[in-house]
This record gives structure tokens, sequence and C-alpha cells, in this order.
């Protein structure tokens, strides 16, 4: 898809230029911030679903009642619905993360495939859900960058990796069953880029990457949504290494998941997720060693307490990602579980004035 041409050539055009001036900083946890709020079932229903169905679609025609096995399904933690029922909470949330000093925010979309709203019955919103996801990201972005020009802001569009893997078997007593294959997985990503694409997306991330499999599912339907289009966005991919084996739920390490991926030619590659900065500090620098773009890190405010929350202060972890910049290893930066406007603020002036890494030329990075 180099071919193509870029959908927003001046867009990208700022965005590879600020990314050779500096360190951009990516926003924090959605999640987090929503949990803050304290919302109830109702909060996430609001007035389309406050039956427990979408009072606007019907899948056979049937009139809906109170009755129907439509509303069989709790919605209450489907946090990406809420850029149907709370806009103008996302869209706080989005406004937070950029006042902290965020030049990229990340879509509120991570579970918005057809595969994984199934499990609310909800997969019929999936489109519909990445494109207004992607506008309140993109309208929030608007805003910030029409206050100060000289700072350009950019929506990144995320397509998380379901609740699915194509690697692995769910029943260990069944290794060789696939709850999911591959041409299903590149159908949800397909419609779910489109959405992104839709409502605004600057770039489209593949984000917290368990089975590069799935990844695998979700370039390549990327790269058939742009065909569609006759036009592409930049892209970026980041995984998660799930556990101190230093290696993602399907077995790679970070440098095999570079080179099993490297073939999309992404803007970024980078990690994010299941670990805290200070675990994930050696994983990021063998990327850096061998990548031949852009590196990435994102990681936890730490790794969870006993109750499933996180510690590490905006401070704390702040000085661990200023060691990653002064080392080299970065050219975006910014948080996942647990962080907050306080860390991204944090971090956000820990890495000011500091030089991106440079990427090195493909002859080097062999």
């Amino acid at each position: 898809m180099d071919t193509l041409p870029w959908r927003d050539p001046a867009r990208v055009a700022r965005l590879e230029a600020a990314l050779r001036e500096r360190i951009l900083v990516i926003d924090g946890a959605m999640g987090t911030m929503i949990q803050r709020h304290g919302l109830q079932e109702a909060d996430y229903r609001g007035e389309r679903f406050a039956e427990g169905f979408d009072a606007l679609w019907s899948a056979d025609g049937h009139a809906h009642d109170g009755g129907c096995a439509c509303a069989s399904h709790d919605q209450r933690g489907n946090n990406d619905l809420l850029s149907l029922t709370r806009p103008d909470l996302i869209l706080g949330i989005h406004r937070d993360y950029l006042a902290a000093g965020a030049d990229l925010v990340e879509t509120n979309t991570f579970n918005s495939t057809s595969i994984s709203l199934a499990d609310y019955g909800l997969q019929h919103l999936a489109r519909e859900l990445n494109r207004e996801g992607a506008r309140l990201a993109r309208a929030a972005c608007d805003e910030a960058e029409a206050r100060d020009p000289t700072q350009p802001r950019f929506a990144i569009g995320v397509l998380g990796p379901t609740s699915r893997t194509a690697s692995l078997s769910p029943d260990v007593n069944r290794p060789g069953f696939r709850a999911i294959d591959f041409d299903t997985l590149a159908e949800a990503y397909r419609e779910a880029a489109r959405g992104l694409v839709e409502g605004g997306a600057d770039v489209l991330m593949v984000e917290t990457v368990f089975d590069t499999l799935n990844a695998k599912a979700a370039l390549f339907a990327i790269d058939d949504v742009f065909a569609e289009l006759g036009a592409r966005l930049p892209v970026m991919v980041s995984g998660t290494i799930t556990d101190a084996s230093g290696r993602t739920l399907s077995g790679q390490t970070a440098e095999a998941f570079w080179y099993s991926l490297r073939h999309a030619r992404p803007l970024a590659i980078g990690l994010n997720c299941a670990l805290g900065a200070k675990d994930l500090r050696q994983h990021v620098d063998v990327l850096a060693q061998v990548a031949d773009t852009h590196v990435s890190a994102h990681p936890n405010a730490g790794l969870p307490n006993a109750f499933g929350g996180y510690d590490e202060t905006p401070e704390d972890m702040a000085a661990v990602l200023r060691e990653f910049a002064d080392s080299g290893l970065l050219n975006l930066v910014g948080g996942c579980c647990g962080t907050t406007p306080a860390h991204i603020a944090a971090i956000a002036a820990a890495v000011r004035g500091l030089p991106p890494r440079q990427v090195p030329a493909l002859a080097d990075a062999a």
C-alpha cells in the first residue's frame, strides 16, 4: 500500500515533522478515567439503550418490547458504548489529556469490533462506534490545535486485539481448536477501520497485540480499506509483553514481534500494557536497536496491586521514562492502564527538550 497517496498529506507532513523535532506524547488510560465517574448501568445505556436493547435497530425487524430477548445483556463496563450515550464524558477525557500535554489521543474504540461487541449483543454498532469514537477524538484535537496552532494534535484510531486469539486454543483439552479464524478477524477489522477513517482519525494503531496473527489480520484488513479508499493513513503497531517471560501471549520476543510485522512498514512499533515502565525497558531497548522505524512505549502505572489498582505515581513513572529518553530509546511515549492526566503531564515535562531517537537506515537495522 506504500504506492497509495496519503489521505491528508498536510496532516501527515505535520506529524512527520513533529516526530523529527521531539519526542511526542501519547495520552493515558481511558478506562481508568471512566472508572472514576462511578457509572451505573443506566449511564451506559442512555436513552437509546434504556430498555437493554438498541431502540434504533432490530436484527429481524421485530418490534422490541419489555419481554424480548434483546434485553438480556448488561452494558455496564462496555466503555466504548459511552461514545454514543455519554459523548460529553469521553470528549472531556480527551480534553483533559490534551491539556496535560498529549500530542496524540487514542479513540475510545479498544473493544469496538463486532467480535468483542458480541459479548454485549451490540456487534451491529461496530462501524458507528468507531466513527463516533474517532469524531470525538478529532473534535478534541481540533479544539486544542485551534488554541495553539504551533502544537499540532493528532487522533489515533485504535484497533484493539479483540476477545479472541487466532493462534491459541482457549481450551487446554483441545489444543488444535481455535475460537476465531483469520478471515473472520479481518472482516471485523475492516468494518472497524472504515469507521475510524470516516470519523477523521489521523493515524490507525493496532494496539495491545498479544497474538501476532491477530495483528496480521488487522494489517491485512487495513490495507483492504486503504485500497477501497484509494488513499492511506499512517499505521502504528503496539504489542504487549504479557509477563516476566519477555514474550507475547503467542510466544514472541520483542525482536521476533518486530520482524514478523516489519513488512507492513508501520510509522511506529512499540509496546504497551501488562507491565510497568521498569519491567518494559529491556524490551523497548530491543525494539530501539532493531526497528528501522519510530519506537513507542506506553506502559502501565506499575503492576496492579491486590485490589486491581495501580500505585505508581506520576513522578516515579516519569522519572523512569525520562531515562528511556535519555538513553535514546523513544520517539513516542505515553501511558496505559492506571495512568491519568497527571501522569501524562509529568511524562510530558520529563521528556520535554530531549531529542527523539534517531531512526536507523534500513541497512543499519538488519
